[in-house]
């Protein structure tokens, strides 16, 4: 979730766009369409039970050229809403009865990202106990000998202890290895990864793990402390996190606040013609049909009721249309966006407006070896024109072509930074033009480069 932000049940839509508005430039439409959606399934949660079931979600349909924002305006709501999100693919799916993912898998999906956000949630909130339980056992693992024996007096001992404890926290005995017990699962996870992949580690791989097998119980294994904290922590946070409250949770998530993006749905549209491809495209329209309308679908944690999932689809349409979908599917997403091509003037802002604004992330990664950019106003002109440019004589990739400009105008610098510890580079008009304008002037060449 955004933080220090209100929690979504207490935003009105204007609240929410903007908090849109923080990382994802123009397409106002879109984000106001959105915004309502989301508010009206907070609505929904109030209503008295009796008519809270006639009222479902209206699902959306985003039109717009790639790289415009259709799939950063849903993810960026997925974090604003705090629910289970999963993006999807259209074409990764095929028509039952072929090769592939089913379509009923996006709901599976969707529950088991609900789920790991509920255990998340359910260990931040014992974080603290945990954590000195973990810290316990790696005490005990790095003085097994002092703890067992008691060579020394109690408070010997447990200033012995307190001096580990700071050196543990301050990452001293990260490397060490200690001998650990783990459990047979786990000690099949090393033999696999410890593998190189070739066929005779694979083969003594799988006979350690059989004799693992045949041999049932803990196996003591060295393992550096850094990889014991992690197995320590996992061990801890399934003791104190209930799993039977944890599934309930997680489906009621997934069912009422759900939300599944459905990206490159243009590509299942047939083009009303008799090809394969064509009838391949309209079953996987049907295999999904259902999914949007409210169906029961079995996952191994129990059915998932998609009544109330709230489902996003985006897509070009370049060359296909809305209305080449199945009426049937047309009807399930009644609410529908375009988002426009972003021009030279929401480039400049792209570039200089957002939280994640590219340039803050240049200067960002350069600062790392001592290098201080800045841009000048009218350098960050120069680069949005010429992206602006680039993708009208090209094809046009929306925002991302930002950074393809950008790539390559910094190329030098970054390749040289190391060199430039503790200096300020000013990016100016000129700095710009002098290494794109050649480039960006070239048509051809600017196919292959930008």
């Amino acid at each position: 979730m955004l933080e220090n932000k209100k929690s979504l049940d207490d935003m009105v839509p204007s609240e929410i766009v903007k908090s849109l508005n923080e990382y994802i430039v123009g397409q106002d439409e879109a984000k106001r369409t959105i915004a309502i959606a989301i508010r009206n399934r907070v609505r929904r949660k109030r209503l008295p039970e009796d008519i809270r079931d006639e009222v479902t979600p209206k699902n959306i349909l985003m039109i717009g050229p790639t790289g415009v924002g259709k799939t950063e305006i849903a993810r960026r709501i997925s974090k604003l809403a705090n629910a289970p999100f999963v993006k999807v693919e259209a074409t990764k799916y095929t028509e039952v009865g072929y090769v592939g993912r089913d379509v009923e898998s996006m709901v599976r999906d969707l529950m088991a990202a609900s789920l790991s956000m509920v255990r998340e949630e359910m260990a931040e909130s014992r974080h603290d106990d945990v954590e000195k339980r973990v810290e316990e056992r790696l005490l005990d693992l790095l003085l097994p000998a002092l703890d067992k024996e008691k060579k020394e007096t109690d408070v010997a001992v447990e200033e012995t202890r307190e001096r580990f404890r700071a050196m543990l926290r301050s990452g001293v005995f990260d490397e060490k290895e200690v001998e650990m017990p783990v459990d047979v699962k786990t000690h099949v996870g090393f033999e696999l990864m410890g593998s190189s992949g070739n066929m005779e580690d694979l083969q003594n791989a799988l006979s350690s793990i059989g004799s693992m097998f045949s041999n049932p119980g803990k196996k003591t294994r060295k393992i550096s402390v850094k990889r014991a904290r992690e197995i320590i922590e996992e061990e801890e946070f399934d003791k104190v996190i209930d799993p039977d409250k944890a599934v309930d949770e997680a489906k009621t998530r997934a069912e009422e606040m759900g939300i599944i993006f459905i990206d490159e749905i243009d590509k299942v549209a047939s083009h009303n013609s008799t090809s394969n491809s064509d009838v391949s495209r309209e079953g996987v329209q049907r295999d999904i049909l259902p999914i949007v309308e409210g169906s029961k679908v079995s996952t191994k944690w129990g059915v998932i009721d998609t009544t109330n999932i709230l489902f996003i689809a985006a897509g070009a349409f370049s060359f296909s249309k809305p209305s080449d979908l199945i009426p049937e599917l047309q009807g399930r997403f009644p609410l529908r966006v375009e988002l426009h091509d972003l021009t030279a003037d929401e480039f400049y802002r792209i570039l200089t407006e957002p939280q994640n604004a590219i340039t803050k992330q240049y200067k960002a990664l350069l600062s790392t070896e001592g290098v201080t950019v800045d841009f000048d106003d009218e350098a960050l002109h120069e680069i949005a024109r010429i992206a602006s440019e680039v993708n009208q004589t090209n094809d046009n990739i929306g925002a991302r072509r930002l950074y393809t400009v950008m790539e390559k105008l910094l190329e030098e610098l970054a390749f040289s930074a190391d060199e430039l510890n503790g200096q300020t580079i000013n990016i100016t008009k000129g700095y710009v033009q002098e290494r794109l304008k050649d480039i960006a002037e070239d048509h051809d060449l600017s196919r292959y480069i930008l």
